[in-house]
């Protein structure tokens, strides 16, 4: 840092304070010092930046270990904000999910050396985290045992989205709503089951059987193909897209057309959604502005900037936006009457 300062012709305390991203540092001198240290070959030392600060500018991130879209959006968005922010990322994963696992992918992170934890998608196996992380937690779902004024809890709000997709179906003049949920060891699936419920509550209308998938495309054309010869059965909210998908296809191979016979709609918004036959109605999660926002909060934590008052988690929700195509659309007999009240699907 000494060489970079006598090439570029400032003080040390300037070099620093570009190298780091500091503020009140002109265009015209910060650039002098990018310059002088691109030339020297200059690359900030995190283990000695650490030895001095006590912090490692690292954030470690316990995945599930998962290629489907959600957590793996979740995953990409995290890293990048992660790096904008000026840190760097560590990620464990944990392929079962258990919170044993999540325990030990702590542990690990914690003797690499971190400055917070972001825990991606936990699932409920009746047991509580065994191990305090010491360090602030950001999580994006339910966590038993962990809990005070450093953990954030943040992500999607499933519960208002699922309430939100079941509703525009009930206002297309759907009767009741069913609904494939996801595996519900996860807390996002039984999230959208509860925003589910409570609509049709809401509506006052029956809910019928609920059906379960595992995510995957082949879960939904197993449930589809189970359900496609209930001719009651005209609308339904699927948690995920690729479980849509295998929907769709089950209902067309049995001749139910959709949306003339079935309205269905997704969740999250995966890239191939608007290119399907029909294109899908569904709800989109923005990863990036999520994982923007629950690192920003997570780094408030680690900087102890955070104005939360009291010593209780602090619960941001972001909302998720429906995204009207043409899988879903107004039972049919209303169509036929051409039914003026029904939303028009764009």
């Amino acid at each position: 840092m000494t060489d970079v300062a006598r090439l570029a012709g400032v003080s040390q305390k300037t070099v620093s304070r570009v190298i780091n991203g500091e503020r009140y540092v002109s265009d015209n001198i910060r650039q002098r010092v990018l310059r002088a240290a691109q030339q020297l070959g200059y690359r900030r030392n995190t283990a000695a930046r650490a030895l001095i600060t006590g912090r490692f500018r690292r954030i470690g991130f316990v995945s599930l270990g998962t290629a489907d879209y959600g957590p793996a959006s979740l995953l990409i968005a995290l890293e990048r904000a992660t790096r904008a922010a000026g840190f760097s990322f560590t990620v464990a994963t944990t392929l079962e999910g258990g919170h044993d696992k999540i325990s030990d992918a702590i542990r690990w992170l914690l003797e690499q050396g971190i400055d917070g934890i972001v825990i991606s998608e936990p699932v409920d196996e009746g047991e509580k985290l065994e191990i305090d992380p010491g360090v602030p937690v950001l999580s994006f779902g339910k966590l038993p045992g962990l809990s005070g004024s450093h953990v954030v809890f943040g992500g999607a709000d499933g519960v208002a989205a699922a309430r939100t997709a079941t509703e525009h179906l009930l206002e297309l003049g759907h009767d009741t709503v069913w609904h494939l949920a996801g595996p519900q060891r996860w807390w996002a699936a039984r999230d959208r089951r509860e925003g589910w419920r409570r609509a049709l509550d809401d509506a006052g209308a029956t809910p019928p059987p609920l059906a379960e998938g595992d995510w995957s495309p082949a879960s939904g054309y197993k449930a589809g193909t189970a359900l496609a010869s209930d001719p009651s059965m005209t609308a339904v909210f699927v948690a995920n897209d690729e479980m849509a998908i295998g929907m769709i296809r089950a209902l067309n191979e049995a001749g139910r057309a959709v949306p003339d016979d079935v309205s269905v709609i997704g969740f999250d918004d995966i890239p191939s959604a608007a290119y399907l036959s029909p294109p899908l109605t569904t709800m989109r999660q923005d990863f990036e502005a999520v994982a923007a926002h629950g690192l920003d909060l997570l780094i408030q934590q680690i900087e102890g900037t955070s104005a939360e008052p009291d010593s209780k988690p602090l619960r941001t929700d972001f909302p998720a936006d429906l995204i009207v195509r043409q899988s879903a659309a107004a039972p049919s007999h209303d169509r036929r009457n051409d039914a003026p009240s029904r939303k028009e699907v764009q």
